[in-house]
């Protein structure tokens, strides 16, 4: 009997020793000298004893960055299910006569597909293809001639453009492409560029795909730098783009990725070359619902449907979502929120709905959102609030269609130099986010001892470079693994 009593004081001597060197990990984390003037939320949560591990200001919300794809994601799972998908819908307005002319207009009906022609579901330089299908299906319905336009309406997601806090420096780039009714090319333009000697200015050989009367002024200069060192600066809808900064020297064909700036203007665009290449003729130039002054109550009840096209479903898009960071796909999940309750894909009425759901499910107080990706610096999470999200996910039907969803330390995804060669490796299970001067990690550790644990670290204002930092997370996360 002694014999099993010290090897049970032995076994809780070992786990307190192991809770505390999480403890002091973080407390040796919080006084570095990199977090002189940091904020800090951190936790760490026994998802089978429901219980706190270890904590520091643990119900400070603070700026959080891509981990709040966590909550767009886990939404999406729990309030549409895993495979729940949307379509987008072409109708005709008129008549076919006898002579195989369409009297009328086409229109495409957006549903907020973001896999539409996207490069994470489709092989390079074959993104557009749909469009001929889309083509095809036209000619199989008899129709050679339109003497109407293709429309392209989107605005069951409104037109808000980005949402709130995304700033004007991110918004022209191709992270900073918002989601809406109409997506297209993961709503992307490429610059092509030619640079020459350093300090020379750079030439733009190319766009693709054509944007009709896009200015992109061009002050981007060869220079020794490895990489892109560019930005593109507009707003939503505006066609005048500026893009400045560095390239390196010499190259023949250097890819910038930028946003579209209007990508319902953009797929009626597309869709009328197809038809054309496909010999349908079409007599007026494409258009945007959002520029035409047409009223639509009810209008598609007396439309004619012609073509379906089915989106991607929510597991394949939460995949790329978390696993790469793919701000757009964030966003249209959490469109689809709105969407599917009230038919309002707007964000506004999306983050409503999301907070509903949680509100019921966990304390969300003190959390704001002000998107799904965490590009806003609006947003504010606690770490106490991501522990409970992904407590709630632990339990749920959804877990393991979630959880596969999240980069492996050391191992795979936004997360794949984490940790590498340590004890965190392959044990943590999570997603991570950094803006300008905030850097977080959230999600599951599967510890050395067989505990499942959930975690969250949130980090703003931190001194010296981002690489600096997450080698002292990596401590504490390593701190974890062996609990």
């Amino acid at each position: 009997m002694k014999r099993y009593i010290i090897i049970f004081f032995l076994i809780s001597s070992l786990a307190a020793h192991s809770q505390n060197n999480i403890q002091k990990a973080i407390d040796n984390f919080v006084i570095d000298e990199l977090n002189f003037n940091s904020s800090i939320s951190f936790m760490v949560y026994d998802l089978e004893k429901n219980q706190i591990v270890a904590k520091h200001n643990e119900n400070t919300s603070l700026t959080s960055a891509s981990t709040t794809k966590l909550f767009s994601s886990a939404s999406a799972f729990e309030l549409l299910g895993p495979n729940y998908y949307t379509q987008t819908r072409i109708y005709h307005d008129g008549f076919i006569d006898k002579d195989s002319v369409l009297h009328g207009n086409i229109w495409v009906r957006g549903g907020g597909d973001v896999s539409l022609g996207s490069k994470y579901f489709n092989s390079a330089n074959f993104e557009l293809d749909f469009l001929n299908n889309w083509s095809d299906s036209l000619k199989n319905k008899g129709i050679i001639t339109i003497n109407g336009a293709v429309i392209a309406d989107g605005s069951e997601f409104g037109y808000n453009g980005s949402p709130e806090g995304w700033s004007w420096g991110d918004v022209g780039n191709y992270y900073g492409a918002s989601a809406s009714g109409i997506n297209i090319f993961d709503n992307q333009i490429l610059l092509y560029f030619k640079t020459g000697k350093s300090g020379s200015l750079s030439k733009i050989t190319e766009i693709f795909p054509d944007v009709p009367g896009l200015k992109m002024s061009n002050e981007v200069f060869a220079s020794t730098v490895n990489g892109d060192n560019s930005y593109i600066f507009g707003a939503p809808y505006s066609l005048d783009r500026l893009v400045k900064g560095k390239l390196p020297q010499f190259t023949e064909r250097f890819v910038v990725k930028g946003s579209m700036p209007d990508p319902e203007f953009q797929l009626a665009y597309e869709f009328t070359n197809a038809l054309l290449k496909k010999g349908i003729h079409v007599v007026q130039k494409p258009k945007a619902y959002r520029l035409i002054d047409i009223e639509l109550p009810n209008t598609y009840d007396n439309f004619k449907l012609l073509y379906s096209q089915s989106s991607k479903t929510v597991k394949e898009i939460a995949f790329w979502t978390n696993f790469k960071s793919v701000n757009l796909f964030a966003e249209g999940l959490l469109n689809q929120l709105g969407y599917s309750r009230n038919k309002n894909g707007s964000t506004e009425s999306s983050l409503k709905v999301l907070e509903e759901f949680w509100a019921q499910k966990i304390d969300i107080s003190g959390m704001i959102l002000k998107d799904g990706s965490g590009l806003s610096r609006g947003n504010a999470i606690s770490a106490n609030h991501f522990c409970q999200l992904l407590s709630y996910m632990y339990k749920s039907k959804n877990f393991n269609d979630f959880k596969e969803t999240l980069p492996i330390a050391g191992k795979s995804g936004t997360i794949s130099s984490l940790c590498k060669g340590e004890i965190g490796e392959g044990r943590i299970f999570a997603k991570s986010g950094s803006i300008s001067k905030v850097k977080a990690y959230a999600g599951y550790v599967y510890s050395k001892s067989g505990k499942r644990l959930a975690f969250s670290i949130s980090v703003n204002n931190y001194k010296g470079s981002s690489a600096d930092l997450q080698q002292k997370i990596e401590k504490v996360l390593n701190a974890i693994a062996i609990y």
